[in-house]
């Protein structure tokens, strides 16, 4: 593959955009699927919650989380496209009110402090520009106890994708559990799955994935 169209899928893996986008969030909502369910059942939610998710894409995982508990839910995403698409997709959701979907800019939390019971956020980690600013401004905005859980796949796994070497960062657990040591937060508990997941190139491929649980 040209180093042009390494560099787009990078891209659209970050933000997805233009006509090539819907398609992009469609393939993350289903390669991203089982790891977004287990990094949700990682956290002690209760009803009655206010739950915030960075970086949802198209959130048609959304139903997993809302058919099972009475929460309030509140995705931000710095895609106008997957911004568009979680709403339409949510529509019930949103006009029941139990969904509110939101634009920033991947640095700053648009929440007041002590917002959030829960938090997480799944695939993103290697995008951000100033990890340790972003931990602590979502420090500000959770609860005293409450819970924030991110989702990745290890740099072993991740290494071998040749987009990678575009703008990703990429973290093994030691090195998660590092960045974490540098915030407020203090780490709960952290845990490694592997699950199967469709290749590249036709067949099913081992991804190894860990879930990270910060506590304030």
């Amino acid at each position: 593959m040209e180093e042009e169209q390494l560099k787009a899928i990078a891209a659209q893996l970050r933000q997805p955009h233009g006509r090539k986008g819907t398609e992009m969030g469609d393939l993350m909502n289903e390669s991203n699927g089982n790891m977004t369910r287990q990094t949700i059942n990682s956290l002690s939610i209760q009803d009655g919650d206010q739950i915030l998710e960075l970086g949802h894409g198209n959130c048609a995982h959304l139903a997993y989380l809302l058919d099972r508990y009475k929460i309030s839910y509140y995705g931000l995403e710095i895609s106008d496209l997957m911004h568009a698409e979680a709403q339409q997709i949510n529509k019930v959701y949103v006009e029941k009110k139990q969904a509110f979907f939101f634009m920033y800019d991947g640095k700053d939390i648009p929440f007041a402090e002590n917002y959030f019971d829960k938090a997480y956020t799944v695939n993103t980690l290697y995008f951000w520009a100033e990890p340790v600013k972003l931990l602590n401004d979502i420090y500000r905005v959770m609860k005293p106890g409450g819970e924030f859980s991110i989702g990745f796949a290890q740099k072993s796994f991740m290494s071998q994708l040749p987009f990678t070497q575009y703008g990703f960062t990429l973290y093994d657990t030691k090195e998660a559990e590092a960045l974490a040591a540098k915030t407020n937060f203090k780490i709960l508990k952290t845990e490694t799955q592997v699950e199967k997941i469709k290749g590249k190139i036709g067949g099913l491929v081992d991804r190894e994935f860990t879930i990270l649980t910060l506590i304030k």
